[in-house]
């Protein structure tokens, strides 16, 4: 018994022509070639002959309404970074600017197989230097330890103590999950009043806000890094996270964590001061 599987001229044709002369070939039965032939039609009748056009509005009134809309988005988005560096105001600055504080506060920035990523290192760098020069007595890391195989505040830990940081002088936060959580730890976990907070250029402002709202008198040391991609995306981010650093200064909600109060800032103070 032949077989003929009809299609439309092209190569989907061609296909379908191929496909009829194998089934003839092995001898389907015709009940299950009929089933097939009515798939194969079905199938080519659901496809989109053409992709739909995306068409700008046609008037220009809505045209310029479309641009002002965006424009007004674009402001929008920029006020609450902008407000955040009017509010950081002159407390930023470089490590030999920095003033005199007990606490140095180190926000993470992710981990490369267990080990800090460069953006990191260079904050822990900076946090070093603090210590060595006698700006800050105690360096309090805080980052995201919320599995058991990530663990920000030891990788930092032991950076540190290789870069000459003694491990006494060293307080882990391990619920740093965010600048927000982490300022607001550092204030009433830790009994941070004053530091100095280390990042890079483009997240200290929000630090530095986040943390005076927390109550902390903070003082920001950015760090300075190559403008390369990393660096715009982090920049481009923090457009984004402004909006929601802004809420969080203004609504002032608890940390995702808690906790009681814990004494390894004073501890290692105290441990400095013998």
């Amino acid at each position: 018994m032949g077989v003929l599987v009809r299609g439309k001229s092209g190569k989907a044709g061609e296909r379908r022509k191929a496909l009829g002369r194998w089934l003839t070939e092995h001898r389907w039965p015709a009940r299950s070639v009929s089933r097939l032939r009515a798939g194969l039609r079905l199938s080519a009748r659901s496809r989109p002959t053409s992709w739909p056009v995306l068409r700008l509005p046609r008037t220009r009134r809505v045209q310029r309404r479309l641009v002002q809309g965006l424009m007004a988005a674009c402001v929008l988005a920029l006020v609450p970074a902008t407000w955040m560096r009017l509010e950081s105001g002159d407390r930023v600055g470089t490590t030999a600017e920095a003033p005199a504080r007990e606490v140095a506060v180190v926000f993470g920035a992710g981990l490369w197989n267990g080990r800090p990523t460069p953006y990191l290192a260079h904050r822990l760098d900076a946090a070093a230097e603090l210590y060595r020069t006698g700006k800050v007595k105690v360096v309090l890391v805080t980052g995201d330890n919320s599995r058991v195989e990530y663990d920000e505040p030891d990788a930092m830990r032991t950076y540190l103590t290789g870069r000459g940081v003694p491990d006494e002088r060293i307080v882990s936060d391990y619920a740093g999950f965010d600048s927000w959580d982490s300022c607001v730890r550092a204030k009433k976990i830790f009994g941070v009043d004053r530091a100095v907070l280390v990042s890079q250029g483009f997240h200290i402002h929000r630090a530095v806000t986040l943390c005076r709202s927390a109550g902390i008198d903070a003082y920001g040391v950015g760090v300075d890094e190559p403008r390369d991609t990393t660096w715009y995306y982090g920049g481009a981010r923090e457009l984004a996270a402004s909006g929601k650093a802004a809420l969080d200064a203004l609504l002032r909600p608890d940390p995702r964590f808690l906790g009681p109060e814990e004494q390894g800032v004073t501890e290692a103070l105290a441990t400095g001061a013998r």
